[in-house]
């Protein structure tokens, strides 16, 4: 009987009213609990756990078989593109010829070809040119750079797990920042602010759990109780868990509520080589959304034009996070930081 009203209470409506519109400088404030140790310890667990040198590179959809795509990855030009069978191929960015931007190539039958002197690449070894491993998740596309990450290297990348493909929404956001990995990584380890910094998505925030100092990786997680904010006092409640399973990856998942089983990975891609003077970062967040309610299917069925809103759902959480890692480079890079 319990678990046939479990599933009832799944299907019913999942917003909820607040009696009472909370005024943001009403809320509980959360600095205590917000203890600056143990931020930094789970992200000391965080950064100490190997990423066999795989880095996230781009959204799976626009790395595409007729053109390439250029990116930087810890001040590398990579080039990434698709041959005919929809495999990933990457490696340097600049022609091994005499230098010319591969991104600004063509692609023709699966094969890049160099604009300036045409100089023909399959993504095999060729003329100087060494491609690198490239792994297509289906949401995120990876790139394993050993000289990069320094460690030993790995034949896949470290993924959590997500919803079945068929069975969700999948959406790919990026933004760049003036900072470390570590200073996004850190913002995401520090589920407090929530509430306070972003008032307009989230109410009602407490955290339930914290890791130990001698936890184990299994063990190693944040646990949150919090309301996303639709309109005015309706309100959307969940239980989420936040872990780190890589030094440049922090995963949110909802374990209860609306959306159980729904992913938020966050990734931190240095743009800049380690120890620049002004470190660049990419933040590429993927949002990967599922439902057990019976409407989901049609919602599936017009997710290309979900995924603007997602997005934009993303870039406005991000405006705000973004500055937070900024402003925690600067203090760490000037010798201010507290602690």
């Amino acid at each position: 009987m319990s678990s046939h009203r479990g599933r009832r209470a799944r299907r019913g409506v999942p917003l909820r009213l607040r009696r009472d519109p909370l005024d943001w400088a009403d809320q509980r404030t959360t600095w205590e609990q917000a203890r600056p140790s143990i931020i930094a310890e789970s992200l000391k667990r965080a950064t100490n756990r190997g990423s066999g040198n795989w880095f996230v590179v781009a959204d799976s959809r626009d790395v595409r078989a007729d053109r390439p795509l250029g990116r930087t990855v810890a001040g590398t030009e990579v080039v990434l593109w698709r041959d005919g069978q929809g495999s990933v191929h990457a490696g340097p960015g600049a022609c091994p010829h005499l230098g010319a931007p591969l991104k600004d190539s063509a692609v023709r039958c699966g094969i890049l070809i160099c604009h300036w002197h045409g100089l023909a690449l399959d993504g095999a070894p060729f003329a100087g040119w060494e491609p690198w491993p490239a792994f297509d998740d289906g949401v995120l596309v990876w790139l394993r750079m050993d000289r990069a990450g320094g460690e030993v290297p790995t034949e896949r990348p470290v993924i959590g797990e997500r919803p079945p493909p068929a069975e969700a929404i999948s959406a790919v956001y990026t933004a760049v920042g003036a900072c470390e990995p570590q200073d996004v990584v850190a913002n995401r380890l520090d589920p407090w602010h929530g509430a306070w910094l972003h008032p307009y998505s989230f109410v009602d925030l407490e955290v339930l759990s914290v890791p130990a100092r001698d936890v184990t990786d299994e063990e190693d997680a944040l646990v949150v109780r919090v309301s996303f904010k639709v309109a005015g006092r309706a309100v959307v409640p969940v239980k989420a868990v936040f872990t780190a399973p890589g030094p440049r990856t922090v995963v949110m998942r909802i374990v209860e509520g609306e959306g159980t089983g729904s992913v938020v990975e966050t990734h931190a891609t240095p743009l800049t080589r380690a120890g620049a003077d002004r470190p660049r970062t990419a933040v590429v967040e993927a949002v990967v959304a599922t439902s057990d309610r019976r409407g989901f299917a049609l919602t599936r069925a017009v997710a290309p034009l979900l995924r603007p809103a997602m997005r934009a759902t993303a870039a406005r959480l991000w405006r705000d996070d973004l500055a937070y890692a900024e402003r925690r480079w600067h203090l760490r890079s000037t010798g201010r930081f507290p602690g």
